[in-house]
């Protein structure tokens, strides 16, 4: 702990920094796709955006995007090198924290690693306008430190049964036990506007009945063909399909972003981030 209050101090002049994780709760929603789309889309804005794949046992934000990694998380927790020394470049600018894949130790951390990843951010010199967090699938203790750090949580949602279940289940946990009660919702591959309106009902109304939370609806993403032909080519939609209707939804949702509000208290700053983390 003394180590930690020590890296947070160095931290008291920084700068503020937007901080958002993109969850859900089920696997196969999209997740990692409005992390990036939305990362580029910002970073084309004039953003310096960070992205921290914390997917830690299968991490994938650098296979989508066709980057070599050299070193992960993995190699600072061993004390192999600093936070700075890993992250790599990824388009239109933005900064990538890779995560690594397959190593089940990455995915149940003790005490003393997680603190060593607080310790890793506390003392990362690089500087960030907005840092998004793209969280593993599941509502893990990790999911949920993560979300509960971030100003804003974006929740990504598809319209069917299994997604609304477990985005209500970590909206849940995140209220009842680590009060969170403002979420924002993404309707993700839905085949109308119409359709992404009624998706976000649906979910508003069984919170309306069960939680105490307020639930925003931020972006309608379009069902597009063109998001499966950017996977297989490693790009993400809005460089290898710009004017497709995807593409164009994640570009409004970067804009809506950069009018959200950054706290004018600590909350405002990177050392609120760890600090949160450390708290959980």
């Amino acid at each position: 702990m003394i180590d930690q209050a020590s890296g947070l101090r160095k931290m008291q002049d920084s700068q503020q920094i937007k901080v958002i994780a993109v969850s859900g709760g089920k696997g196969g929603v999209g997740k990692t796709n409005v992390t990036l789309n939305t990362a580029i889309s910002l970073a084309k804005l004039g953003k310096r955006v960070l992205v921290l794949d914390a997917d830690l046992g299968l991490a994938n934000v650098d296979v989508m995007l066709g980057l070599r990694v050299q070193r992960n998380l993995s190699h600072v927790l061993s004390g192999e090198c600093e936070l700075d020394d890993i992250i790599i470049d990824g388009p239109a600018g933005i900064n990538i924290i890779p995560a690594t894949s397959g190593t089940q130790s990455m995915v149940d951390l003790t005490p003393a690693e997680h603190a060593g990843l607080i310790r890793a951010f506390s003392d990362m010199q690089k500087q960030f306008d907005i840092l998004i967090v793209d969280t593993a699938a599941g509502i893990s203790d990790m999911v949920l430190s993560f979300c509960r750090a971030s100003q804003d949580v974006l929740l990504v949602v598809c319209d069917e049964p299994t997604s609304i279940t477990d985005c209500y289940a970590l909206m849940k946990l995140l209220s009842r036990d680590h009060g969170l009660f403002k979420f924002k919702v993404v309707a993700n591959m839905v085949r109308t506007s119409k359709e992404g309106q009624q998706l976000f009902a649906k979910l508003s109304k069984v919170t309306d009945r069960f939680l105490d939370v307020a639930l925003e609806l931020v972006a309608i993403i379009p069902f597009d063909e063109n998001i499966r032909k950017s996977v297989r080519k490693q790009q993400a939609i809005v460089d290898a399909f710009p004017d497709s209707p995807a593409a164009k939804a994640f570009q409004v949702l970067a804009k809506n972003i950069v009018s959200w509000p950054i706290p004018a208290q600590a909350s405002g700053h990177l050392e609120f981030f760890i600090e949160q983390l450390i708290e959980n």
